[in-house]
């Protein structure tokens, strides 16, 4: 359990501090969706045990983390850790704030998560995407994506880092900006500029670890 330093005097105050973490939160993590589910979390979780902070055990967010949700079923483990989480934080905030000195999350232990195997494209599904890719150079770059996003299950953003990886290889190789751009398949310069240069930036060291004639000066 924990123990209150600057004890509220009701509950109307621990609200208080609820709605005090729930912006520092979207603050850090920039995400509104995120702190819409936290409060949610712990709304359900504080108002279904009607007391406040200090006086919750470990035990109760233990059967609150594994207890069944509205749609009836047992919560996975990702769900399991998203509870825990949001209350842990809550806590780390309460803590920081010298509201209690101990946050009951530290003597639970998380969930083990395993990630999903990736999921591939069917052979029907990788066919019906060849359809319709166009005969041209571009198309090339296009059925590449479709082939290893259909065997391996590597993701939209997998495949754009191969290519971001790509335009900096052939930057360093010396291919020239057009034949670059054509090959991925952009149209701004400016997203090549700004995919190769830290590129650039080793070049110019190079250049200037080469050329540079004070380098070259020795001191004896």
């Amino acid at each position: 359990m924990t123990t209150t330093i600057a004890p509220f005097e009701d509950i109307a105050s621990w609200e208080r501090a609820l709605y005090a973490f729930l912006p520092e939160k979207e603050r850090r993590s920039g995400s509104r969706r995120t702190v819409e589910g936290y409060s949610r979390m712990l709304q359900h979780f504080f108002g279904a045990l009607s007391k406040p902070p200090d006086e919750v055990t470990s035990r109760e967010v233990f059967a609150y983390a594994h207890g069944v949700g509205p749609s009836g079923k047992d919560p996975s483990p990702v769900t399991i850790g998203a509870r825990m989480a949001c209350i842990s934080s809550f806590y780390r905030f309460l803590i920081h704030m010298e509201i209690v000195s101990s946050n009951p999350c530290d003597q639970l232990e998380r969930p083990r998560i395993s990630p999903s195997p990736p999921r591939g494209l069917s052979a029907e599904e990788i066919k019906r995407l060849l359809a319709v890719i166009p005969e041209k150079p571009s198309g090339l770059r296009d059925r590449a994506i479709v082939r290893v996003d259909g065997k391996t299950g590597v993701t939209h953003k997998g495949v754009h880092a191969f290519r971001r990886a790509a335009a900096a290889q052939m930057n360093r190789l010396g291919m020239n900006d057009s034949d670059i751009l054509e090959v991925l398949g952009w149209q701004s310069i400016e997203m090549l500029r700004r995919y190769t240069a830290e590129v650039a930036d080793e070049l110019a060291q190079a250049a200037h670890r080469r050329f540079s004639p004070g380098d070259a000066l020795r001191v004896r």
